[in-house]
């Protein structure tokens, strides 16, 4: 078997997608086994080519996938915990990054600035595997819990200096509502709180708030039939690029050169205040590279991706 270690969230797994299938197409009668979360099992099958979920959360254990590993491949991270995670399962063969702790010196090295879909496939080409970073489009989904053409603003992120200010996500709302958008709010359970008040500001009903009331799938389905998704660096984001749904993405500390829509899928718009001289943050507020995005700078982006939409529907009229 192949067993490919990727024990992370949404956006994690979603921009590791053309070196899973990388792995499928160089491996095609092994098993493919995928060491990841249980609950990112509905994003698993809509990757594709997966023929086993090992459930795994982090790196504290990896439960001994039955038979044998042919080849081990670490798409979690650098190492040494991850190389040594995979290396207890006693693969024939290891993939992995460089990292003399593991040990494992023999690797390509590690490269910080990299774009995260670029890593991976990198990776795979240093050991003679092809991939294509491109190779982003995951599977459409079913019907989700709202019907189809609502604008999804996802105000929260597990990482708080990722957040854009809820205040402006409130004038957002009703700025592009006016516009005769459909808007609803997403988040997780514990962000409901959060979206619950911008959608009270923004005047909302409240059956916009999603928040903790959708599943992956379903989360999935409703950005994959979205008019438009506008977020920070988060999971959403990766599934609106992986679903090719128009979307506004607001980077912060992290530049999108590492983690933004690749360029050249047009739908897709990155919004960064770029680095320079910030004031450090002691985690109280929003982070000042968010607070440097204004509403008519994200307004100004949506029309711009609301723009390549309608060109893109004239010339394939």
């Amino acid at each position: 078997m192949i067993l490919a270690l990727r024990a992370l969230g949404v956006g994690d797994l979603a921009t590791a997608v053309p070196a899973v299938r990388a792995l499928r197409a160089a491996y095609p009668d092994q098993q493919l086994v995928l060491a990841a979360p249980a609950w990112l099992g509905p994003l698993v099958e809509l990757v594709g080519g997966v023929d086993r979920l090992l459930p795994t959360d982090g790196l504290d254990r990896l439960a001994r996938p039955a038979g044998r590993v042919a080849v081990a491949v670490n798409l979690h991270g650098r190492g040494p915990r991850s190389h040594r995670l995979l290396a207890a399962a006693r693969p024939d063969r290891l993939i992995a990054f460089a990292n003399a702790e593991a040990p494992h010196p023999d690797g390509p090295r590690w490269d910080d600035d990299e774009h995260e879909v670029s890593r991976w496939c990198r990776l795979l080409r240093e050991y003679d595997i092809p991939a294509d970073p491109t190779d982003l489009d995951l599977r459409r989904p079913g019907p989700g819990l709202a019907a189809g053409g609502v604008t999804v603003l996802h105000p929260g992120s597990k990482e708080p200096a990722k957040r854009w200010p809820a205040a402006r996500y409130a004038v957002l709302a009703r700025e592009l509502t006016g516009r005769g958008h459909r808007v609803v709010l997403t988040g997780s359970a514990s962000e409901r709180d959060l979206v619950a008040r911008v959608a009270y500001r923004a005047g909302l009903p409240a059956a916009a708030v999603l928040a903790g009331r959708t599943d992956l799938a379903q989360l999935a389905a409703l950005i994959a039939g979205a008019r438009l998704v506008v977020s920070g660096d988060t999971g959403v984001a990766h599934l609106a690029t992986g679903y090719r749904t128009p979307s506004v993405v607001l980077f912060g500390p992290v530049p999108p050169a590492r983690w933004g829509p690749p360029p050249e899928r047009r739908r897709h718009r990155a919004l960064w205040a770029g680095a320079g001289a910030w004031p450090e943050w002691d985690g109280v507020g929003d982070h000042p590279t968010m607070v440097a995005l204004g509403v008519d700078e994200v307004l100004a982006a949506v029309d711009e991706v609301e723009r390549v939409v309608r060109v893109d529907r004239a010339v394939a009229a």
